[in-house]
């Protein structure tokens, strides 16, 4: 694993002596971290590409922690986030975790439940990151289709048989089936179940598309 791919845990916090804290916290536990003293800090920063997770106080100085949350949704910035707060309340809880937080911890709060939270959450990035690699994949596959091969694969995932996509098409039923076999081999699908599933990833509409 490269540097760049490690995994990064960011603290936004206002109190120097917690975020000092954490800081130590994660560092014997072999996390590497930066901390931050307001959230437009963190913004201005600039963030590796690899596994990472946001610790947010929810009362900062400007804008606050939960506020942030959306902020940073409505930006595309997609991190999992565990709140910390010395005064935390049922309707901030549910809130913060409706918005997809991962854990709302409430100060103090013990090492281990941090350490576990910050665990969860980076592992939560990991799948996702790894998902977005496989779709991004997906999508180039399905970039070196031909158009025609682009409609009888839409075709194919909608439920047709060959003649009835060759009687479609206007074409001949081998014809249709040469141009499925390359969907195959090009999406390197190994069964019609197999294609409908990367269609349904691709989020691809049925019919000829």
């Amino acid at each position: 694993m490269t540097p760049a791919d490690a995994p990064r845990v960011f603290v936004i916090d206002d109190d120097a002596a917690m975020r000092a804290a954490i800081q130590g916290l994660l560092k014997s536990a072999g996390l590497r971290s930066e901390t931050f003293g307001a959230a437009e800090e963190f913004l201005r920063s600039e963030r590796p590409d690899g596994p990472s997770c946001l610790v947010l106080d929810v009362s900062l100085p400007g804008i606050n922690g939960l506020d942030f949350q959306r902020q940073l949704a409505d930006a595309g910035i997609q991190i999992p986030i565990i709140f910390i707060t010395g005064h935390g309340d049922i309707p901030m809880t549910v809130r913060a975790m409706k918005s997809g937080a991962v854990e709302f911890l409430t100060k103090p709060f013990q090492d281990q439940d941090l350490l576990d939270a910050i665990h969860q959450a980076l592992d939560r990035d990991r799948v996702k990151r790894q998902q977005q690699r496989n779709l991004a994949e997906l999508r180039k596959r399905y970039e070196v289709l031909t158009v025609r091969e682009r409609e009888v694969m839409g075709l194919v995932v909608s439920g047709m048989l060959n003649k009835q996509i060759a009687f479609d098409l206007g074409t001949s039923e081998i014809t249709v089936k040469i141009h499925r076999g390359h969907v195959m081999r090009k999406m390197q699908a190994e069964s019609l179940a197999e294609l409908v599933r990367m269609a349904a990833k691709l989020e691809l509409p049925s019919g000829k598309k």
